[in-house]
């Protein structure tokens, strides 16, 4: 064989084996409190994504290109703000934004509130709230598409009412329907009540209707929630058992559906499940991605790398060093063709203690940038994607 195709092979064959690397550079946009909740949707209508967050006691968007900030809300609540939803639910090219405040992380009686936000003409001037019924305790939302496509806000507590220690009745996982006029009587219902100590859930669409179903991680290991005939109950299939307290969903590069998982809520480990065969019910394990991350406090799912298939980033904040020294952390899990093997690539350390993270193209190039949200470091930073 002559000696510049044996190069080329040799050539050939190292790139195969070569695993892709995300590139990026970044951006601090904002010093910020706390940052409990990030969303990522066009605001003002114009083509753009921007970034919200739920700060400690505002309610921001930051307007893209610009990353301008404009202060919304204040002060909805004695106690802090901790979610948010933002979703053209309308068809006008502009988002709906709900809040959840009066957070306090052990109080299962009383505390927790729910807004919607009625927006002005001008959206950089501060919006009217329109408090909702709640259950205490309110720790995620998000607004998810319906029958006939109608959307509602799905809220979930992060406990049950009156439980201690994760011991008494489920949380209400409770939809609301909107009102022709928002400023009315909401519908309410509730989706399930059957969960414990739940930190977060994600919408997806798994079947073929066009209805989304939730992924929901709880102490009862993670679950599929999908809405059931009119009139029926949502039907739940459990997906793991491991006390999850994160869950996203991706494609694996063989097409196969997976999720990736903080293990248990606030917890050391993320790990990857993939869909079952036929006939079998709970999702097997694929791969331990880390099991070494401290505070584990947020999961987003892309392709980051432009590659046809899904990779994940897991942040963690490293809250509690004296009881579990380590720094904070963001990394991205590159797996395989079946995601029996996964490649790792560190993307920051103790200078980002996150919060929240989202994913979303910022600057209109198709590829996903990273948005993350920093509680002891303070800052909001984009990873702008050069992969």
């Amino acid at each position: 064989m002559k000696l510049n195709t044996l190069l080329l092979l040799s050539f050939v064959t190292a790139s195969l084996q070569a695993a892709p690397e995300f590139k990026w550079s970044t951006q601090e946009i904002d010093q910020i409190t706390i940052g409990y909740g990030l969303q990522l949707s066009d605001i003002n209508g114009d083509g753009r994504t921007d970034i919200l967050l739920a700060d400690k006691k505002t309610i921001q968007w930051y307007e893209n290109p610009s990353w301008e900030k404009h202060v919304i809300a204040s002060d909805l609540t004695e106690r802090d703000n901790v979610c948010i939803a933002a979703r053209d639910i309308n068809g006008d090219g502009k988002a709906e934004i709900a809040v959840g405040g009066q957070w306090n992380f052990l109080e299962t009686n009383k505390d927790g509130a729910v807004f919607y936000l009625a927006p002005p003409k001008d959206r950089s001037q501060a919006w009217s709230p329109v408090q909702l019924p709640n259950d205490p305790s309110v720790h995620r939302m998000h607004w998810i598409l319906g029958p006939n496509g109608s959307y509602s806000l799905v809220v979930k507590p992060l406990r049950g009412k009156g439980t201690i220690g994760g011991i008494g009745p489920g949380l209400r996982v409770l939809e609301y329907i909107m009102p022709r006029d928002p400023t009315g009587e909401w519908t309410l219902s509730v989706i399930n009540q059957d969960l414990h100590q739940s930190h977060n859930f994600h919408p997806v669409n798994w079947d073929d209707d066009p209805e989304e179903e939730l992924i929901i991680a709880a102490k009862e290991g993670s679950w599929h929630f999908d809405r059931g005939e009119k009139g029926q109950p949502w039907e739940a299939t459990q997906l793991t058992k491991n006390f999850s307290g994160e869950i996203r969903d991706g494609k694996l590069p063989n097409g196969k559906r997976f999720i990736a998982c903080v293990e248990p809520m606030h917890g050391n480990t993320a790990a990857a499940y993939v869909e079952p065969e036929s006939g079998e019910s709970l999702w097997p394990q694929l791969k331990v991605l880390d099991g070494a991350i401290k505070d584990g406090h947020a999961v987003a799912i892309d392709d980051f790398l432009g590659i046809g298939s899904d990779q994940v980033v897991v942040g963690w904040r490293a809250m509690h060093p004296k009881d579990i020294p380590g720094d904070p952390g963001i990394k991205l899990f590159i797996p395989n063709q079946d995601g029996s093997e996964w490649t790792s690539q560190k993307l920051s350390g103790a200078e980002i203690a996150v919060e929240d993270i989202k994913a979303g193209d910022l600057n209109g190039d198709g590829k996903p940038e990273i948005v993350a949200a920093a509680r002891q470091t303070k800052n909001l930073t984009i990873f702008f994607n050069e992969s």
